[in-house]
């Protein structure tokens, strides 16, 4: 005997994706997360690969892995998912400190960030 599954977060017609500490600021992931938001997910992996900001390979491949997931695990049509939701979280923040005059020192900080993307498939427009 086991405990009884829980029931599923998403809908039926939703997948996800989740990347854990990514190495980034959290403003700054989410400025790239906000850019997709909405579209579909054929022009979001293309504005994602057209992106000038470092971090964008990373959602891209997050996304990549949001429609696999829709495709092989909810057997989702891949031409008509749409990017639901892609929010950013904010993970650990490594601390270090650097030597500066009079004996002082200067603190650095090196953030980390959780990205998680649901991917959504429209419904039948005719």
């Amino acid at each position: 005997m086991g405990k009884p599954n829980a029931p599923r977060a998403l809908a039926d017609n939703e997948a996800r994706a989740f990347a854990a500490t990514i190495r980034t600021s959290p403003q700054k992931l989410n400025v790239v997360a906000s850019s997709i938001r909405g579209l579909s997910a054929e022009k979001a992996l293309t504005s994602l690969m057209f992106n000038a900001r470092r971090v964008s390979g990373e959602v891209r491949k997050v996304l990549q892995s949001a429609i696999a997931n829709a495709e092989n695990n909810h057997q989702l049509d891949v031409d008509r998912l749409v990017v639901a939701e892609a929010f950013v979280g904010k993970a650990m923040v490594m601390k270090r400190w650097r030597a500066r005059a009079r004996g002082r020192t200067g603190k650095i900080l090196k953030p980390f960030s959780n990205l998680t993307i649901v991917v959504r498939e429209r419904e039948e427009s005719e």
